[in-house]
């Protein structure tokens, strides 16, 4: 016999369903509803016959109309860079010293080296370049690598000369050869109280920026040097 519970009122068949009293009615779906629904079943096989769908052990299925977001990245870079094929020739030619500001290359290193900077060395020297502790300040005049004016104190001048000067030179002003930093001014790169620096003298620092030349390109280098120089500290 069938089980089939058939409502009174309007003669639809039930789920079986009962809820306080209430019958759960077992209508069918709207016609519009069931095609809308085969059609987006229809539509997914197609897809993912024609674009790259399935996983696989290596990768995705290809898809018969051979479409790729990667290739289309790649195709856009590769457009890219041949529109400044000449630009990134001067860059890695010329000599950044006299590199007009306000010229296409000047703009163009500028904005790459700033990308440069963002994404590999803001980390550390900051997003505005201004440092932190252990991290030089980029937007002044006081560089690991150069030479200031400046006078030397003269409380422990002989120990100074003795173990100091080797490095940091006769006059404290430091070595660009060697990254020795200036300590004849007010910039400190860990802190000038006098507990940091007997730390510093104790202990050392090693605070060195590591080598992007295995990581970034030629031209890469040269546009972030001419986006630094142009923060504000630039000689």
């Amino acid at each position: 016999m069938s089980d089939r519970k058939i409502d009174k009122e309007t003669g639809v068949e039930t789920t079986g369903h009962n809820w306080d009293g209430i019958e759960e009615l077992n209508n069918p779906l709207p016609r519009w509803w069931l095609w809308t629904f085969y059609i987006t079943i229809i539509w997914a096989i197609g897809y993912t016959i024609a674009y790259p769908a399935w996983p696989m052990i290596s990768g995705a299925t290809a898809g018969v109309m051979g479409y790729s977001t990667r290739a289309e990245v790649t195709e856009a870079i590769a457009a890219h860079e041949e529109r400044n094929v000449d630009l990134v020739a001067s860059l890695n030619q010329g000599d950044l010293n006299v590199i007009e500001a306000g010229s296409d290359l000047h703009r163009y290193a500028t904005a790459r080296g700033g990308a440069v900077f963002r994404a590999q060395c803001s980390q550390c020297h900051g997003a505005g370049a201004a440092g932190a502790t252990g991290y030089p300040n980029l937007l002044d005049d006081a560089w690991l690598w150069g030479d200031y004016d400046a006078t030397l104190a003269s409380a422990g001048e002989s120990i100074f000369m003795d173990n100091c000067a080797a490095c940091h030179g006769e006059d404290a002003r430091g070595n660009r050869m060697l990254g020795a930093p200036n300590l004849s001014d007010e910039i400190w790169l860990y802190g000038g109280d006098r507990d940091t620096l007997e730390y510093t003298v104790r202990n050392a620092r090693f605070g060195v920026m590591p080598a992007w030349g295995q990581r970034l390109s030629e031209e890469d280098v040269r546009a972030v040097s001419i986006y630094v120089h142009a923060l504000g500290g630039g000689e």
